[in-house]
């Protein structure tokens, strides 16, 4: 899997995001390229924000890093139509133009800080994340949505 904190791959990303348009088409899916900029900022919120969103209880803790974690940290690629949390679902419309920055934004801001600033943080849902992890995270993420949307 490509690596998300080296600036090149980064700029891949964004040159990605940039070739999309407020009409763009999805190939799968329900959002619109809007929403989905901002279902993309969410991940972001829930590692630089946490304060935002409940800490899960224990039970859906044990069941979330059982049964999710390798399905979203690991390097397999997310199937489409796939079920998301409900936090990161998105239903209401968004602004185009703020979401992209936004996004954009937030993967410049990774990368620069590279993958050490993330390290000895714990998420909510799967505890503490190795490198790789934390790449696959945040770059099969990316790709899986960017993918949707043909670009």
């Amino acid at each position: 899997m490509k690596n998300i904190f080296k600036k090149e791959i980064a700029q891949e990303v964004i040159d990605r995001i940039n070739k999309l348009s407020p009409d763009s088409k999805r190939v799968w899916g329900k959002m619109s390229a809007a929403q989905m900029l901002a279902h993309l900022n969410i991940q972001y919120e829930v590692v630089y924000e946490s304060e935002k969103f409940p800490k899960p209880n224990a039970f859906v803790r044990f069941m979330l890093k059982t049964f999710v974690k390798n399905k979203v940290v690991g390097p397999k690629p997310f199937p489409r139509n796939g079920r998301t949390a409900p936090y990161f679902v998105v239903e209401d419309d968004k602004d185009f133009e703020k979401e992209k920055s936004r996004l954009i934004a937030y993967i410049t801001k990774t990368q620069e800080n590279g993958v050490e600033v993330l390290l000895p943080k714990e998420t909510k849902s799967f505890g503490k994340l190795t490198a790789e992890e934390w790449n696959n995270l945040f770059y099969k993420h990316l790709d899986h949505h960017l993918a949707q949307f043909g670009v």
